[in-house]
């Protein structure tokens, strides 16, 4: 069986990381795996870059490209859309030429390639869900609107009150090109995804499966709390609390606005902030205790050694897809607080690996804090977090449950032919 990922990097982002633990499952067991990116930044020959010059060149320019066409719109540049409009990718061509089985799309926009280029691909497609970007006229993070069931237009993203706008056409191109592509199943991550992507216009007549993100267990494994402080010369007197994204202050939509609230109302004052994934602004936050900007984090090792340090995660995201830093939290065996909401309510159980907060309810998000750094029993609540990704989420279980779908969709594809 061969199989070939696609998606725009292959280290930038959560789809990225999702997609490469995927991949190297696969090989593990054997399986002739291989990524596509726009953007490479490791070394690993099973993943493929841009090859030439001109390659190179072009994908430092298309997402530059791709963003035109929303300049004459009031759009939030702190909420991406992607109109995937930029022709010409070669990278239907380079897939083809592989002579894949299974074809795996992941996160295709930045420039990628555009909607039309996925009907050129010969194969059988899987693709993976990482946000809301494929059954959506455009928007990543769509927050509350529910105008994917029925078709786009008048986008609050953008800032359109006109139905007949970019977001329509956007979804209208979609309609046409998928329409065209005969063998396509859709993952999604967690049930709520895969809930939405059944419940849009574009998808409702798709075979849609869960399918969550596999985690090494062994590389995201717990080390002894005060181990890991005195590495990271982090404090053994206070309750360390912990956050973090990609730019996780900046997205309005990893809810650090809602963790700020929440943070001023909790009653445990021996506290210390442990932020990761942003870099100290210029004019930080006034918490009521020390924030500490650790940064971006680029290897494993560091993320294992600050997951189990924390005595608490505070995932407080308005939406997400799955949740790949509480699956590895709960993997180190630090308990996890977020809202009781979309992907993550797949990872974390409430009162046993973690708390989960009434809907964006701060002071809700607040008493989960406090619950968890007051527990009497909190082995038992670690021990409950990992116990919960060993066996929901261990990538060596997992990539089985993806080879079963992709032997499933060839053999379906074999008694077509």
């Amino acid at each position: 069986m061969k199989v070939v990922h696609v998606n725009t990097s292959d280290t930038q982002g959560g789809a990225a990381r999702a997609a490469s633990r995927l991949h190297q499952a696969l090989l593990e067991v054997n399986v002739d795996s291989l990524m596509l990116v726009q953007t490479k930044s490791g070394d690993d020959f099973t993943i493929q870059g841009p090859q030439t010059n001109l390659q190179k060149a072009a994908a430092v320019l298309r997402p530059f490209l791709d963003r035109l066409p929303t300049r004459k719109y009031n759009a939030s540049a702190s909420l991406p859309f992607s109109p995937s409009w930029v022709p010409f990718s070669g990278v239907a061509e380079r897939i083809n030429a592989l002579g894949p089985d299974i074809v795996h799309l992941h996160w295709i926009a930045n420039g990628m390639m555009s909607i039309e280029e996925i009907a050129q691909i010969k194969a059988p497609i899987v693709w993976s869900l990482h946000d809301s970007w494929a059954f959506t006229g455009g928007c990543h993070v769509r927050f509350d609107c529910e105008k994917y069931i029925q078709g786009c237009g008048a986008c609050p993203v953008l800032g359109s009150d006109r139905q007949n706008d970019l977001s329509k056409a956007i979804f209208d191109r979609k309609s046409r090109t998928y329409s065209k592509i005969k063998n396509l199943t859709v993952t999604g991550p967690s049930r709520w995804l895969s809930k939405c992507a059944s419940e849009s216009l574009l998808f409702k007549n798709r075979k849609v499966v869960t399918l969550p993100i596999p985690l090494d267990t062994d590389t995201f494994s717990p080390v002894e709390k005060g181990n890991a402080r005195r590495i990271l010369n982090l404090p053994s007197d206070r309750k360390l609390v912990l956050f973090g994204a990609k730019n996780g202050t900046e997205d309005v939509n990893k809810g650090f606005k809602q963790l700020i609230e929440a943070l001023d109302k909790i009653e445990n004052n021996n506290v210390e902030l442990l932020i990761f994934g942003s870099s100290k602004p210029k004019n930080p936050t006034d918490f009521k205790f020390k924030a500490n900007y650790i940064g971006s984090l680029h290897d494993n090792v560091s993320l294992k050694l600050l997951y189990s340090a924390a005595d608490v995660m505070v995932v407080p995201s308005i939406q997400e897809a799955f949740g790949q830093t509480a699956s590895e939290s709960l993997s180190c065996g630090t308990p996890v607080v977020a809202f009781g909401a979309t992907g993550l309510l797949d990872i974390v159980d409430h009162q046993s690996n973690g708390y989960l907060a009434a809907n964006y309810n701060t002071n809700d998000l607040a008493k989960g804090i406090d619950w968890v750094l007051s527990h009497p029993d909190y082995s038992e609540l670690s021990f409950n977090a990992r116990q919960k990704v060993l066996k929901s989420f261990d990538s060596k279980i997992i990539v089985h449950d993806y080879i079963r779908l992709y032997n499933d969709i060839i053999s379906e594809s074999i008694q077509r032919a």
